[in-house]
């Protein structure tokens, strides 16, 4: 006994006789709940007025299991209520994620069936494909979605014969998640969204796509190799993501003092307006330390003019960048940080004769912490002294030792 779901997904309420009742699993003659399979869930609702919590296929019978043990039993005539408001859900998502997939076949390359699930607020399609699904792809994959609901094709499904369903190119199977689709069937389910898609399915659906209401894709992401997850919502979940969005989008506008329809531009318009500031205002900083730097105190050593001094509050390698450009050929910057645990830069020109990595050992050495680097430019960090103690052990270095 199989479950008359699929074929008669608006019977929400039916008679059948109990064959079977093992503590609170019952198995019926004839049963319209759906039992879980291929990435929907099982049906809720009632038998005789206890709740049902699940309902699977085992082999060729459907278990129903109650939420408490009943007091019916075997050869009783019991009532079953299925969910109208989840089943109708589940319709609706279900033939959603078939006229999503139909959008993929009109955008995707190389296009392949995944994996599906549908949660209490969202539906999952996996698909596997060569094309990158970026966002304007994602955009025109709902937009696709909609305007199939608004275009209200009609959805059929009829049992065909295996071999004709997998000689068809058009039609759609993922043996893997559309658990019993095939599974040595002599028939096939064959779901048909009118002049958009085609597929082996053996979930509820909804009769016209204008049923399935607005959908709202929320996410694409990478479950596994070759996969792109898209997830959208259908129903009430999907309108509140949309006004959501429509709020984000009218606050966006305002703050940016314009309107929607300009918001793209004006955002690309700020976006370069704050690039081109960020790159005056490091030209500024680097001109800053540059001129911090024009300020050390130059000791002279061995006929080599030394600049030793503190920088407060500047990144290292800001330090750094700017001492390899302020370094003359016959000279050698020596920059301390002044902080609790300062850093030193040693930039040294070509014809200083000084190699810069092993100033900045000896000054690790004295004071620990790390660091290297060669002839022209090293630095180290995590120093274990005062800054100005490290300028004045710079001071007195004797580079030839």
């Amino acid at each position: 006994m199989q479950t008359r779901a699929p074929t008669e997904p608006t019977v929400r309420e039916f008679d059948a006789d109990v064959i079977d009742v093992d503590g609170r699993t019952v198995t019926l003659d004839q049963t319209y709940f759906y039992a879980e399979s291929g990435g929907q869930p099982a049906d809720r609702g009632t038998i005789d007025g206890r709740r049902v919590v699940d309902v699977q296929t085992d082999g060729d019978a459907v278990r129903h299991t109650l939420a408490t043990e009943p007091e019916f039993g075997v050869d009783d005539t019991v009532t079953g209520v299925v969910d109208d408001d989840f089943r109708t859900y589940c319709m609706r998502a279900h033939t959603a994620s078939h006229v999503l997939y139909g959008a993929g076949r009109r955008l995707l390359d190389d296009l392949g069936y995944g994996g599906f699930d549908i949660s209490e607020s969202k539906v999952r399609v996996d698909f596997t494909t060569s094309t990158d699904i970026d966002d304007g792809t994602l955009v025109e994959l709902e937009r696709l979605v909609n305007r199939t609901v608004w275009d209200s094709r009609e959805v059929s499904w009829q049992e065909v014969p295996t071999g004709e369903a997998t000689a068809r190119e058009d039609v759609a199977f993922n043996t893997k998640t559309e658990e019993g689709v095939m599974s040595d069937a002599d028939t096939v389910r064959i779901v048909d969204v009118e002049g958009w898609d085609v597929a082996a399915c053996g979930g509820t659906h909804v009769s016209n796509t204008r049923e399935i209401g607005p959908v709202t894709v929320l996410n694409r992401s990478n479950p596994g190799e070759g996969l792109t997850r898209v997830e959208f919502a259908v129903g009430p979940t999907g309108i509140d993501r949309q006004a959501e969005r429509h709020g984000v989008l009218r606050e966006t506008a305002a703050a940016l003092e314009t309107g929607t329809d300009d918001l793209a531009e004006t955002a690309a318009t700020v976006r370069a307006e704050r690039d081109e500031l960020r790159d005056r205002v490091r030209e500024l900083e680097r001109a800053a330390v540059g001129d911090a730097i024009d300020g050390f105190e130059r000791v002279t050593k061995s006929e080599t003019v030394w600049r030793v001094g503190v920088l407060d509050g500047v990144d290292p390698n800001d330090v750094g960048e700017a001492a390899k450009d302020a370094v003359a050929d016959d000279e050698v910057i020596a920059a301390v940080g002044g902080s609790a645990s300062p850093y030193v830069v040693v930039a040294a020109g070509t014809d200083s004769d000084v190699h810069a990595g092993s100033v900045v050992e000896s000054v690790t050495g004295t004071f620990g912490g790390g660091g290297g680097g060669g002839p022209p430019f090293a630095q180290g960090g995590g120093l274990d002294a005062d800054p100005d103690d490290v300028v004045a052990e710079l001071r007195e270095l004797d580079p030839s030792s």
